[in-house]
């Protein structure tokens, strides 16, 4: 059986006596149809509901300014950071986004894949849940634009933007065995995520070039509660040295350390990731690595735009960012 997509695209071209193709460019190139067959198309999406209305008014303009933009959570405050620098950018430059959470869920981020797709969105930027290709093509099916956002993908498939975070997890291993430690922890979230994959794989490699033991404790979720459980178990027998995945979790592992009485970073030291604003303002301000996350929003709007506007001529490319150290208490 087809999908719903497929359905809809050949009902309007029975209706409107043309090929499916010639539906999928009234859609998404409308330059390439003629005005009549376009006046054709229109109306028998009209007539059978293919689209809501004000979709079908935007396809008259020929045009779409709506961009969506999918999160996995919107508390997070990467997330919130990320959207925030979208919204400016796409303002800048006459786009409405649409902010939409898939809470960290597969089947969600689907149905909001087919949200935009019937709102006929001019393209969608995504932080993905997985890696997961098939999923991610399916926008491309229907002819929508699609980039990347925290995730590096191959230039054939499509622009991303993201930082280097197999590089962010050398450097913070790196910084904490140029301190004299031999025995270090990783706190880490799901190895499914591609992020937590990279930050791993670079700290291992830190790891190994000095020579360190090193092992991993992997959490189910990657949140200050879950950060705080850890640090009471690492409270029990405290390694010298502890990488968090993310700053949320750094910040639990601190406050449970110090309420245990362990002294940070003067019994353990503990480097975090992204330079959340929590970072700054945690019970011992946290030596992190610093994502950009201003630049990777601007630079995810940037390169959906030069797709939208560049047409054939457009060059699929890969944008990353270096990530960079900011030293603070807990790892000085």
């Amino acid at each position: 059986m087809g999908s719903r997509q497929d359905i809809g695209f050949a009902a309007v071209a029975r209706l409107a006596g043309v090929s499916p193709g010639t539906v999928s460019n009234a859609l998404n190139r409308p330059e390439k149809v003629a005005a009549a067959t376009r006046a054709r198309i229109l109306a028998a999406i009209e007539e059978l509901d293919f689209v809501p209305n004000r979709a079908a008014s935007a396809l008259r303009l020929g045009t779409s300014r709506l961009i969506g933009l999918v999160v996995p959570e919107i508390t997070n405050p990467f997330y919130a950071a990320i959207a925030s620098a979208v919204t400016e950018e796409a303002a800048r430059l006459g786009y409405v986004v649409a902010l939409c959470v898939s809470h960290d869920d597969a089947d969600r981020e689907l149905a909001w894949f087919d949200t935009l797709a019937e709102q006929r969105a001019a393209g969608v930027l995504v932080v993905p849940r997985g890696a997961d290709r098939d999923r991610l093509r399916r926008l491309r099916m229907v002819g929508a634009r699609l980039v990347l956002v925290d995730r590096v993908t191959e230039p054939e498939e499509g622009c991303s933007v993201a930082v280097d975070d197999v590089a962010g997890g050398r450097i913070a291993v790196e910084h904490l065995v140029t301190s004299g430690i031999r025995d270090l922890v990783i706190v880490n979230g799901d190895p499914e995520i591609p992020q937590c994959r990279d930050r791993s794989r670079g700290a291992y490699e830190a790891a190994a070039a000095a020579g360190v033991a090193i092992r991993e404790l992997v959490l189910p979720e990657m949140t200050t509660a879950a950060g705080a459980a850890a640090g009471r178990a690492l409270a029990q027998a405290p390694p010298r040295g502890v990488f968090c995945a993310n700053d949320l979790i750094a910040v639990g592992v601190v406050r449970s350390l110090v309420d245990a009485g362990v002294r940070v970073p003067d019994d353990v030291t503990v480097v975090g990731y992204g330079d959340l604003e929590v970072a700054e303002l945690a019970r011992v301000p946290l030596t992190t690595v610093e994502q950009p996350k201003d630049r990777v929003g601007r630079a995810a709007v940037d390169a959906l735009v030069a797709e939208l506007t560049g047409g054939d001529a457009h060059e699929h490319k890969a944008s990353v960012f270096p990530p960079r150290l900011i030293v603070r208490r807990s790892a000085p």
